[in-house]
């Protein structure tokens, strides 16, 4: 491998290497509306939900009566935990949902077909994870408890379960201010069979004027996320908040940065989803959100949280009118297909990060359907990566041998190259150069014709970089070894912290990623052999430090991802060692050297360089005296 080839080959490494830590989607240049973001922590604490503890109970059209319905008496109204509330279980085979009078919310949402990495029930957030869904009510005068501190009322019996098999079902809670039950606010929860969508409609019933008098409600919904993975660094990666403007792309907050952030939108939003690895909760308002506060807090490393997500948004609301506010929820993996079918319309499928621009293309369009295709007649996943693995490196055999053979001129022409070194001395490195690119020119080969087939395969490289840690299907599948597919293949693992290992390599040791490596070090040292190019030991050095340092990245990653790089590894060393076996490097050489005998037909454009050079000189001739 020549001097240049060898530099080609670091560039897209050391790009790959960036990429990897850093690459993130680009935003688009939205309208100066919908840009008042990264607002401050500050501000967005300031306006966080007050507690039942820190309110006041004035004496309003709301706050007064509450204490009635409950205890008869318009005092002013007593804790709503020291009430003795129902909960009702209302479920499909998708998912289990408990509904509980307290705040008329739910208390946890439980996916029936899915487990975490333990083995245990798999909640998108339970009863301790602080699921808020509060509506504030307000006039000009008064403020009132979220509705989450309200008491609602169900005529179901406690502990009731109703299912959704065959037909959707329903049910409500309504929360009275008074004893007259003609004024309410009814939360009614609709569940179709074999969906992950929870249907709600908020209704106002003669409630009033609610609202401050304006013409919006404000609602708050906040989510501690789940840890459901084994590796907590890597589904940290993909746990973020994204969100939607109307009509516009989908975007999200950064989920590679390790710390809280903040935005602020005044311009409509479709929809807010709160995504981890593998699932998402997402909120789906009829109308869109007017405005929108969001915010993203780490929770500390040994929780058993990932993130603490909250938005304050603003519904349209019509004051002084019975109003109905929409909403459509959804609790369930991120899984393409699915959430391309029921939701293509609002680009809820952009929730399974697939890259950007080329990369997201090929991932779509092509890497998706030949996964799908594979999966229709081969159960195992190992398998399927196997032969998508072949698929893949004979699509692109035509690059390899183009590739190969570039590097398999340039290794006959290095005794030839010697000699250039050998005749002109290091000190006029311009004139070797010089005489090194001629000779090139003179055969017709091309410095960089081994780095140009590379490089178009970059985008492939990174599709699947992409693909295999946010596809859940790879979720807890086993294959030899390695008993989950979407997380690292741990063969040995140690207890403690080691400084910089532990935050940057782990506390494991991945089979399938140390394999990876020891197969590019091989390829590597089949690929220098081949060239026989010795002029940059220090160059292969680095190429050979290159793949521990990759160790070091994807030893955190998906088995699924490093297990495909190790076969593709193999399966380049073996097409390598056919193309030597068919490639006679002697009658590769003869055909060179005819190449560089036959006259070179000039261009017209490279004809008038070389004459206008030819007048230049003549002018420039001294004249005789």
């Amino acid at each position: 491998m020549d001097k240049n080839s060898i530099i080609g080959i670091v560039l897209i490494a050391g790009i790959f290497f960036i990429w990897s830590i850093f690459s993130k989607p680009e935003k688009k240049n939205l309208p100066e509306k919908a840009k008042q973001e990264q607002i401050d922590s500050s501000a967005f604490e300031a306006r966080e939900m007050t507690t039942a503890e820190g309110q006041t109970s004035n004496a309003g059209p709301v706050a007064a009566t509450e204490q009635a319905s409950q205890t008869g008496s318009g005092s002013v109204t007593s804790p709503v935990d020291s009430i003795a509330y129902k909960s009702v279980v209302l479920e499909n085979d998708m998912i289990k949902v408990l509904l509980s009078e307290k705040g008329g919310r739910p208390l946890y949402v439980m996916l029936q077909k899915y487990k975490t990495h333990e083995g245990k029930p798999l909640y998108l957030f339970d009863e301790n994870s602080e699921f808020g869904f509060n509506i504030s009510l307000r006039d000009q005068n008064y403020s009132y408890p979220f509705t989450q501190n309200l008491f609602f009322k169900t005529e179901l019996d406690d502990k009731a379960v109703i299912r959704a098999d065959q037909k959707q079902q329903s049910v409500s809670l309504k929360y009275f201010p008074d004893s007259t039950a003609e004024r309410y606010i009814e939360y009614a929860y609709t569940l179709k069979p074999g969906k992950y969508q929870l249907d709600l409609k908020v209704n106002f019933h003669q409630m009033g004027n609610v609202t401050d008098g304006k013409n919006t409600i404000p609602m708050t919904w906040m989510i501690r996320s789940p840890q459901q993975e084994k590796g907590r660094d890597n589904e940290l990666i993909y746990t973020s908040i994204y969100y939607r403007f109307q009509d516009d792309d989908v975007e999200h907050f950064k989920p590679r940065k390790k710390k809280d952030e903040n935005e602020s939108h005044q311009t409509p939003i479709e929809w807010i989803a709160y995504k981890d690895q593998f699932f998402s909760a997402v909120v789906m308002p009829q109308q869109p959100f007017a405005s929108a506060d969001m915010q993203s807090k780490m929770e500390p490393e040994n929780s058993k949280y990932l993130k603490k997500f909250t938005s304050k948004v603003t519904l349209p609301y019509v004051a002084g009118q019975d109003n109905t506010l929409n909403l459509n929820f959804y609790f369930g993996p991120n899984k393409y297909r699915l959430l391309k079918s029921e939701y293509g319309d609002k680009k809820l499928h952009n929730l399974v990060e697939m890259g950007s621009n080329i990369v997201k293309w090929i991932n779509q369009g092509i890497i998706i359907n030949l996964f799908d295709l594979l999966n229709r007649f081969i159960s195992n996943y190992g398998i399927i990566i196997l032969v998508m693995t072949i698929i893949i490196k004979l699509f692109l055999l035509p690059l390899t041998f183009k590739s190969y053979m570039s590097t398999a001129k340039m290794k006959v022409l290095k005794p030839q190259i010697d000699e250039i070194n050998a005749k002109i001395p290091k000190e006029k490195a311009m004139e070797r150069q010089q005489a090194t690119m001629s000779l090139y020119k003179k055969v017709g080969v091309s410095p960089l014709g081994g780095c140009l087939p590379m490089l178009l395969q970059m985008p492939i490289l990174f599709a699947m970089f992409r693909f295999f840690p946010t596809s859940i299907e790879l979720r807890q599948e086993a294959f030899l070894w390695a008993k989950d597919l979407s997380t690292y293949d741990a063969i040995v693992e140690w207890s403690g912290n080691i400084p910089l290992i532990s935050s940057t390599f782990g506390n494991h040791l991945s089979l399938f990623t140390l394999l990876m490596t020891v197969s590019t070090i091989l390829s590597m040292k089949f690929n220098n052999q081949t060239n026989a190019n010795q002029t940059m030991p220090g160059m292969q050095t680095m190429m050979y430090i290159m793949p521990v340092v990759f160790m070091f990245v994807l030893n955190k990653f998906s088995a699924g991802l490093t297990y495909y790089y190790f076969l593709a590894n193999i399966i380049t060393i073996g097409q390598n060692f056919l193309f030597k076996a068919f490639v006679n490097e002697e009658e590769l050489l003869r055909k060179l050297e005819t190449k560089k005998s036959k006259p070179k037909k000039k261009s017209k454009f490279q004809q008038r360089i070389e004459t206008l050079q030819r007048q230049q000189q003549q002018n420039y001739k001294p004249k005789k005296k």
